[in-house]
């Protein structure tokens, strides 16, 4: 294009701050380069992509996003994945302003009007819900339902590429010296980038170019998920969220259907390998067997919350939640996955930040690992179009740090707290069930406390 005919076009929009990302990509001559670049393409990485492209401020920049598996391709509808997420009011509002939220309403998705959860050891039990169930608690959503959903969007973006087998090999950043962010692969291609988002996991390789403390823990657990059949003859509908704390850890049902369900199963290295080995009838008498067992054997902790009830007005629930029961699980459902901790100490860098997995991981217990992603991909957004929109460069640190600190704000109480959990629940000292399970009976029996954590984790 002539430097003349270039000219005309910005004359004629008329904005400045159009004009100047107009006239970077249009005299932009390596191949090699985009304005953003993002390494890894999962739920986070993939909603990010969309998310920027269709951004009225952002939707002139040029995206690449590096994905190491191969070509995505929708899974069949005929039977349910057993890889599922409790999606909250702001991950809806994501999915919407993406244009995604329909079209998953319309295949399929389970709002949960009500969360029970229990202790096994003691019996004390907390319920969720709204008033008069006016509104769900959350909705369970396939995480290959999302993902497609977000995929259908990119086939009408024409300044997004996907380079699917791309591995990183290493990256090169401002801080080192570069003038862009750069991306080897181990192919050997390379690439360059004002921005370089790193949505590539809990092993992230961006995140180790930026050079930041990454604290990690290894919960030494296995979350075991499945789909399963219910017998739904007494409590119809499903809509139920049933989770209970073993010793072992948590394990929970998450609506799928009217009478399907998705199980997330917290269990040891051993028993996990166990539980994979079963006959299908094995298995299903092993999770009828750890939901309606009745752990309260510890004479220490029942005296003394018998005690507690007699002198407090908060009485101890005398029955324990009743959850379906299973009658089958789906063929080929069953799968393991390891449990840890991670956060990274910073999000950004010049030329860089993380979000999602690779910047935080979180226990599956509460359902908020992928919330928190999408929170991560809104914030970065609305900063990367802030800045774009005062004439800043994507890179610009002060903008990148904007993300940071608002994202550490939100991300940081959820964390701690679903790890306390983790460590306070995956326990069967006397002392400690006692503390827990105070907690809950007096946060159960106070609503407006009650309500607080409710709101926080709905948000």
């Amino acid at each position: 294009m002539s430097t003349l005919r270039m000219f005309k076009i910005l004359k004629l929009r008329n904005n400045n701050v159009y004009g100047k990302r107009l006239l970077s990509t249009l005299t932009t001559k390596d191949a090699g380069y985009y304005d953003v670049i993002i390494g890894g393409g999962g739920l986070v990485g993939t909603s990010l992509l969309v998310s920027l492209a269709k951004n009225e401020t952002l939707c002139n920049k040029k995206i690449l996003m590096l994905e190491g598996a191969p070509e995505y391709k929708p899974q069949s509808r005929s039977t349910y994945s057993n890889r599922v997420s409790a999606i909250n009011k702001q991950s809806v509002q994501l999915l919407k302003s993406i244009n995604t939220w329909d079209f998953i309403e319309s295949i399929r998705q389970k709002p949960v009007l009500e969360m029970m959860v229990w202790d096994a050891i003691s019996g004390e039990s907390i319920n969720f819900n709204h008033p008069n169930f006016s509104d769900s608690v959350a909705c369970i959503v396939e995480n290959d339902l999302m993902l497609e959903a977000m995929y259908r969007q990119l086939n009408d973006l024409p300044n997004v590429k996907i380079m699917n087998e791309a591995k990183i090999d290493n990256c090169l950043l401002p801080k080192d010296g570069a003038e862009k962010s750069e991306v080897t692969l181990k192919s050997g291609e390379k690439f360059t980038c004002d921005l370089l988002v790193g949505a590539d996991g809990f092993n992230s390789t961006i995140r180790k170019a930026m050079d930041v403390d990454n604290y990690t823990v290894m919960y030494k657990q296995m979350g075991v998920v499945a789909t399963l059949e219910l017998d739904t003859s007494e409590c119809p509908g499903n809509t139920v969220a049933w989770q209970k704390f073993l010793s072992t850890g948590p394990i929970a049902l998450l609506p799928l259907t009217d009478n399907l369900s998705s199980l997330v199963w917290t269990t040891t290295y051993e028993n996990a390998r166990e539980l994979l080995k079963m006959s299908p009838s094995e298995f299903v008498d092993s999770l009828n067997e750890a939901f309606s067992k009745d752990y309260r054997n510890n004479s220490l902790v029942n005296n003394v919350m018998k005690f507690v009830d007699t002198v407090s007005p908060f009485k101890s629930n005398q029955m324990l939640p009743t959850p379906p029961k299973v009658i089958n699980v789906q063929n080929g459902s069953r799968a393991q996955f390891p449990l840890g901790f991670g956060h990274a100490s910073s999000y950004a860098c010049k030329g860089a930040v993380v979000i999602g997995d690779a910047a935080h991981r979180v226990h599956p217990m509460a359902g908020q690992g992928v919330n928190l992603g999408y929170g991560d991909v809104l914030k970065l957004t609305e900063v990367l179009a802030e800045a774009t929109y005062n004439g800043s460069n994507l890179n610009d640190i002060q903008y990148l740090l904007k993300y940071e600190q608002a994202r550490l704000r939100a991300n940081l109480p959820i964390m701690l707290g679903v790890h306390a959990l983790q460590r306070i629940y995956c326990n069967d000292f006397a002392p400690l069930v006692l503390a827990r399970s105070l907690g809950v009976k007096f946060t159960n029996s106070v609503p407006p406390i009650k309500k607080f954590f409710m709101e926080k984790a709905m948000a």
